[in-house]
């Protein structure tokens, strides 16, 4: 008896107060007069589950491999997924980058060669193209943070 409340105070120990919670990462936002840059691609009914890992097993987690300042880009950039489908089957997935950073790469290609280099990168990033929803439609709205 002993010896097993000895193991769970240990425990308690090694992972943290049962109540702790992860803080969440606190992300920078625009401020009045800066540019915030929305992209949303649609994407094929059938492809959702290969586009979402792309994104997140494969393209997020690369960023680790970039530098710190290319990291940034990855900081400042928020994934949305649709929740509802599009009246033509498709579905639009959303990168918003607030604030945009002048002179950053946020080319998805250029960013994958980066990460995996040019033989790897280039075939992960036919994962994300052929994806999407055939002559790759999508739409790329610069914006400027207003006063309010």
């Amino acid at each position: 008896m002993l010896r097993n409340s000895l193991i769970l105070v240990i425990l308690m120990f090694a992972i943290g107060p049962p109540f702790a919670q992860k803080q969440p990462q606190v992300r920078e936002m625009a401020r009045s007069g800066q540019r915030v840059r929305v992209v949303a691609y649609q994407v094929q009914a059938s492809k959702r589950d290969q586009y979402e890992r792309f994104v997140h097993d494969i393209f997020w987690p690369g960023a680790a491999k970039l530098s710190p300042k290319e990291q940034q880009v990855f900081r400042q950039t928020r994934v949305l997924h649709p929740t509802k489908v599009n009246p033509d089957g498709s579905y639009t997935y959303t990168f918003i980058m607030d604030p945009v950073i002048e002179g950053a790469d946020y080319n998805i290609e250029s960013l994958m060669h980066k990460i995996y280099g040019k033989e790897k990168g280039s075939q992960f990033y036919k994962l994300f193209v052929t994806a999407l929803v055939p002559g790759g439609k999508y739409v790329d709205y610069m914006l400027t943070q207003s006063k309010d």
